[in-house]
């Protein structure tokens, strides 16, 4: 018998809400909260002390005794320093708990010990977070007790922002400035702010702990560095949609219960392509609460999995040769009058605004396909984007058939006067509906996709903070939308104007549209032929931060101070090193370790018994031809070592990040390849009994 889930009454259980503001709160300091949220400025004193205290008092309601800051440094992940409601006791010795406006609204944890890029040296440790009024405060359950975390931003003592959340929150303002502007000059005048929406699917992968724990590859790496496949993997195509495993159903009930109770929207859940892989969807919503959601989505999701002796792996490529995991960013904007920009509606043709805001899309995309492609690295990444796994390493934009149609007339004739229409599916059953076609199919190999009213940007990494992403998407967006009503808000007609500057956009930038296979060969050359970049890496990729269009882009619109921006670029060389290094190390310790003593047991076992079966007459073709394979490939093994060891060492001294961290890529993953491959063909050979380490059809299937 299941225990039922009321979700009414548990969602946002933990989420300090505006209804529960509302409750709390005086009339004047409600009103001066909400105004804050949607129009800006900052709260006053007296209104921080009377939010601090009736946050204080829900939480200590719901057992709360510590608070924290709980922010998104460049690490990708979170941090919180936690401090308790203490006081100096009374005279009476009598503890007091207190928790101030001034509390609320700032805190200083150390700012020497997170990625700075050389913003911060290590001995000035000054750095300050600042309440994010527009993300709810919540209380995270947790072995430590209930915790009410604050959702902050985080800057140095010089004013840098040494986190993901800041240019996030620039960005929006920055296009909801420009967005507004284009819909006043189509007659919105009602329209105040424009607010991007983001609904981040989240996939991953279960491994049962125990053999987790047996792989120190998964324990300090997060993937598989060794491992031969298993003889089945998703070839049947039968793990998709299939019906969810009973341990994987109780983690995935705790899982939504766990996420509803502090406001996350999840809504759907399902196995994935890959044995052991599944998949979490939420409702969209406003984009820095979605930033924020999903890193607890991903806290979460370890948590829960923990509990039910699993582990979760959020790695882009936990396992070689099956599906690895994304993450697909779906964005829109709407208006404060509740008009989403991206809606065609029935005659997208004829829907002048809509073609303008998507001209505008096309061009963002296309002048800085190289900063979205960044936007969306980091080194798990690498195991996807252009490493033949959807979706490809080249950007570019799907449109369907009747919008690609759209596009196509009016750069041709300038006038889109037909529009493809979408025919009912007949089922050919009687007792079956007949059912309504969408206007175009789905490409589930593009990387950013119109679904209808919304982009899927389909390339941000499982793992990944989903911030950079939508911070960059928003500002080359913000920048489009200021060209455009630079030039109309000019124009003596703005028909005439308006329909010129959409033939021009479309025209100029028609390359960035791709309906076909994202996978074929034949698109990469065609890519090349229209000058549409394929930056393969991560630290490929980091140099986008730092071109001058970028440095021009950002600072225009207050995003990134140039500064900023080479600390990024700097940041993701150093990550990229440290990451390899670990991998590197890792390999070298399991293979010295566990893999070479476990195979030079089993040559000897071989070695002792056709010495055996010789003095007893016996045939030993077998036992002599598994012996010199197990050789051949232990000798490559070695050889292999010694070689990673050698240019590990070389790698670890290198003092210039951009240089070792290229030294990485190129010389120390070959050589990773290269031992990898004979450890993984021993494995095929070896009694499994000897073989140290669980395979991958234990770690897949055992789930």
């Amino acid at each position: 018998m299941y225990d039922k889930v009321n979700v009414e009454g548990v969602f946002a259980k933990n989420v300090f809400t505006l209804s529960k503001m509302k409750e709390r709160l005086p009339k004047d300091a409600y009103k001066e909260v909400v105004h804050v949220m949607n129009e800006g400025g900052e709260i006053s004193k007296q209104t921080a002390n009377v939010v601090a205290n009736a946050m204080k008092e829900w939480a200590e309601e719901n057992g709360v005794t510590h608070y924290t800051h709980w922010f998104q440094p460049l690490t990708g992940i979170t941090a919180e320093k936690h401090d308790a409601f203490v006081s100096h006791p009374d005279e009476d010795g009598k503890m007091i708990t207190e928790f101030s406006g001034k509390e609320l609204i700032k805190g200083e944890p150390d700012a020497s010990s997170f990625p700075s890029g050389g913003l911060r040296a290590t001995f000035e440790a000054r750095g300050y977070t600042a309440w994010d009024i527009t993300s709810p405060a919540f209380i995270k359950e947790a072995s430590t007790g209930p915790i009410l975390c604050i959702p902050t931003a985080f800057c140095s003592y010089t004013g840098e922002a040494l986190d993901k959340k800041t240019p996030l929150l620039r960005s929006m303002e920055a296009l909801s400035t420009q967005a507004v502007r284009i819909e006043h000059l189509f007659g919105n005048t009602a329209a105040t702010k424009v607010t991007p929406s983001v609904g981040p699917e989240q996939e991953y992968f279960l491994v049962d702990a125990d053999l987790y724990k047996k792989r120190s590859d998964l324990v300090y790496a997060g993937r598989t560095l060794f491992g031969a496949p298993a003889p089945k993997g998703q070839e049947m195509e039968d793990h998709y949609f299939g019906v969810i495993r009973e341990r994987v159903g109780a983690f995935m009930k705790d899982l939504n219960e766990e996420l509803w109770k502090l406001g996350v929207t999840a809504k759907t859940q399902h196995n994935e392509v890959a044995p052991a892989q599944h998949e979490l969807a939420p409702i969209y919503e406003t984009a820095n609460v979605a930033v924020d959601h999903n890193q607890l989505v991903m806290e979460t999701m370890k948590r829960v999995a923990t509990n039910h002796n699993m582990r979760c792996l959020l790695h882009e490529k936990p396992y070689a040769g099956v599906n690895g995991s994304g993450k697909h960013n779906n964005w829109s904007i709407t208006t404060d009058t509740g008009k989403n920009m991206l809606e065609p509606g029935d005659t997208p043709n004829e829907n002048i605004e809509f073609l303008l805001v998507l001209a505008c899309i096309m061009k963002a995309v296309d002048e800085h396909a190289d900063l979205l492609r960044q936007s969306a690295s980091d080194v798990g990444n690498d195991h996807r984007l252009g490493a033949d796994e959807a979706p490809p390493a080249i950007i570019s934009i799907f449109l369907g058939d009747q919008l690609d149609d759209v596009v196509r007339q009016l750069v041709e004739t300038g006038a889109a006067k037909k529009l493809k229409t979408s025919d009912k599916l007949k089922t050919g059953v009687s007792t079956l509906p007949d059912l309504e076609k969408d206007a175009t199919d789905r490409n589930r190999t593009s990387p950013f996709a119109f679904t209808g009213n919304k982009f899927e940007f389909r390339m941000v990494g499982s793992a990944d903070s989903i911030a950079a992403a939508n911070t960059t998407l928003n500002a080359i967006v913000a920048e489009a939308f200021c060209e455009a009503a630079d030039t109309l808000e000019k124009a003596k007609d703005f028909d005439i104007a308006v329909h010129d500057l959409i033939k021009e956009y479309m025209t100029d930038h028609q390359r960035i549209i791709f309906n076909g296979d994202g996978y074929a060969d034949a698109w990469v050359k065609e890519a090349e032929q229209r000058g549409l970049p394929n930056i393969k890496s991560t630290i490929e990729a980091a140099s986008a931060l730092t071109s001058k269009k970028a440095i021009k882009l950002f600072d225009r619109f207050g995003i990134y101070t140039e500064t900023e921006l080479q600390s990024r670029e700097e940041i993701t060389y150093e990550i990229y090193a440290k990451t390899i290094n670990i991998e590197a190390l890792t390999m070298i310790d399991m293979a010295g370790k566990q893999i070479i003593p476990a195979v030079v047991r089993y040559s000897k076992t071989l070695a002792d018994t056709i010495i055996a079966v010789k003095e007893a007459g016996g045939d030993v073709y077998t036992q002599s031809v598994l012996l010199k394979d197990v050789s051949k490939n232990l000798t490559m093994m070695q050889k292999a070592l010694d070689k990673l060891k050698k240019d590990e060492a070389k790698a670890s001294a290198m003092t210039d990040a951009k240089k070792q961290a290229f030294f990485y890529k190129d010389t120390i993953k070959a050589d990773m390849d290269a031992l990898r491959a004979p450890a993984d063909a021993l494995e095929m050979i070896v009694d499994k009994k000897i073989w140290p380490i669980p395979t991958y059809g234990e770690l897949m299937f055992e789930v």
